[in-house]
């Protein structure tokens, strides 16, 4: 009988960490939800200390997720884990996580601390966090530059303090995989009370070898990995999720463990990650990149039409990627649309699905072959997790070969149509000065990526952007089969997010002075 893995995800922490890719409570909570169909066992929802948003973030999450347990970070702190428990309380299966840096560099220029006195630290974060809940992890920052001896010292009192799972981290990517598999084997083999705590792991992709050390951990006896979908995070990221699960699950001969997860919900838990951090995943990305399971070379096409399993390993239905085929037609009915968003896991509301119908018609009237990839396009660019202040009404840009490019455009607000025009160094830019002088909200734009969603000349285009107040980065995304217009739509997108969070900030503070 396979052994069964905890899988940790820590997207909405420690993946949220990646330069640029901060999400707001409503994100959040729609990236938890759909972890939680993942079927991942626990998710680190957040650092409830860090800031407010944090801490609302993973109150909402406790409040709103059902199924796996919800998990907050803190550090070795009364205040920081009083902070957490107040976060988590609501939830249905609370988890504690508490860590303090244990390795001697760390210890010397960081923390200024003796060995015994993060040793005394440690085991009374763990006793406080227990006093809340029984499910509490403890983390030894950078495990791997620690000092065997005293690691071991440290696992064993944490454990004796009541921790029921022991987080080995990997915290600045330095360990190779065997090196790290005989620290495993150390602890294992030394630390007397082992038995009573799961033992995890959790690595960072400076040397390209998240993924590798976690599966060596795995090999040695590791009960639980921390990962995060497409590997982001920190610096070079973490482990990737999708990797750790799907090379389990192929190579069942070899590592004799299963998971919970449900592997089918795997790309489009990737695709949402993607959309919503604004982080693009590369096309040639194990698992979830574009190039994962497409074939160039005529003798890979050939084998591959006689029998898959010549150069397939995985197959692609395995992870919810479906053929790349027509699906639906301008002459699709909205039952028809319906069905297929149901079988590609998406779940809308009425108003959204009418929406989406809708904006499905108008694409279809204009491009042949609608594949699943424009769906879930499509589905993206309708489904607004916060109000929108300023909405899209009508656009015309005019440029040239020596022209100077102008855009005009009226958007509605708060029941009212506002229109201006302007003149820009491109298309783009145009649109941009355009909607810059209608909204009058000051930020800078800090980032604009555009790609196409499938081939051909008549591809819907999809840009994301980032603008950035002095307080956060926003993220907007547009699909259109204009690029122009996809751009115009992905920048309305942001600037609602602005505004919307600039105004929620104004009625904290607003309360916080009465």
């Amino acid at each position: 009988m396979n052994k069964r893995i905890v899988i940790f995800d820590t997207t909405l922490r420690d993946g949220e960490q990646s330069p640029g890719a901060s999400m707001n409570i409503e994100e959040k909570l729609e990236v938890a939800k759909q972890l939680a169909r993942l079927n991942v066992d626990v998710m680190e929802a957040g650092f409830p200390i860090s800031s407010p948003g944090d801490f609302e973030a993973v109150k909402a999450i406790s409040q709103n997720i059902k199924g796996p347990s919800i998990c907050g970070l803190a550090r070795a702190t009364s205040g920081d884990i009083d902070c957490a428990w107040d976060a988590l309380k609501y939830a249905e299966k609370p988890r504690i996580h508490t860590f303090i840096a244990t390795s001697d560099i760390h210890l010397k220029y960081k923390l200024k601390k003796t060995r015994e006195q993060v040793l005394e630290y440690a085991v009374a974060a763990v006793k406080r966090a227990k006093s809340y809940c029984n499910d509490v992890e403890f983390s030894a920052e950078d495990a791997s530059r620690t000092d065997i001896d005293y690691l071991c010292r440290v696992v064993e009192a944490v454990i004796d303090a009541g921790a029921t799972t022991v987080n080995i981290p990997d915290t600045v990517g330095y360990a190779i995989p065997h090196e790290f598999a005989q620290i495993m084997h150390n602890l294992k083999t030394r630390v007397s009370n082992i038995d009573k705590a799961i033992l995890s792991v959790h690595f960072h992709n400076d040397l390209g070898l998240a993924v590798a050390g976690s599966l060596s951990a795995v090999l040695v006896g590791a009960g639980q990995v921390e990962c995060t979908i497409n590997g982001i995070g920190e610096r070079a990221g973490n482990a990737a999720l999708e990797e750790i699960v799907m090379a389990l699950d192929t190579r069942k001969d070899i590592y004799g463990i299963t998971t919970g997860v449900n592997t089918k919900e795997i790309y489009r838990t990737s695709r949402m990650v993607s959309d919503i951090t604004g982080l693009a995943v590369q096309a040639n990305k194990a698992i979830v990149g574009r190039n994962a399971f497409a074939h160039e070379a005529g003798i890979h096409q050939h084998g591959v039409l006689e029998e898959r399993s010549t150069y397939e390993i995985m197959d692609a239905t395995s992870i919810g990627l479906t053929e790349n085929k027509l699906v639906l037609g301008k002459h699709s009915g909205r039952h028809a649309f319906e069905r297929r968003l149901s079988e590609l896991g998406y779940e809308l509301s009425g108003e959204e699905l009418e929406k989406a119908f809708a904006r499905f018609k108008e694409v279809a009237d204009k491009k042949k072959e609608i594949f699943d990839e424009d769906l879930a396009a499509l589905v993206a660019d309708e489904v607004h997790s916060i109000p929108e202040t300023y909405q899209l009404e009508y656009m015309t840009v005019i440029t040239s070969l020596e022209g100077i490019p102008s855009a005009t455009i009226k958007v509605k607000s708060g029941g009212r149509d506002i229109a201006e025009c302007a003149m820009g160094v491109g298309s783009v830019d145009a649109v941009y000065q355009t909607i810059d002088k209608i909204v009058n909200v000051p930020h800078t734009l800090i980032d604009y990526n555009v790609k196409s969603v499938t081939g051909g000349t008549d591809a819907i285009g999809e840009v994301t952007i980032k603008i950035g107040d002095d307080d956060s980065v926003y993220i907007g995304r547009g699909a259109s089969l204009d690029i122009v217009e996809a751009s115009a739509k992905a920048y309305v997108q942001a600037i609602n997010k602005l505004v919307y969070h600039q105004s929620k900030r104004k009625k904290t503070n607003g309360s916080d002075n009465n």
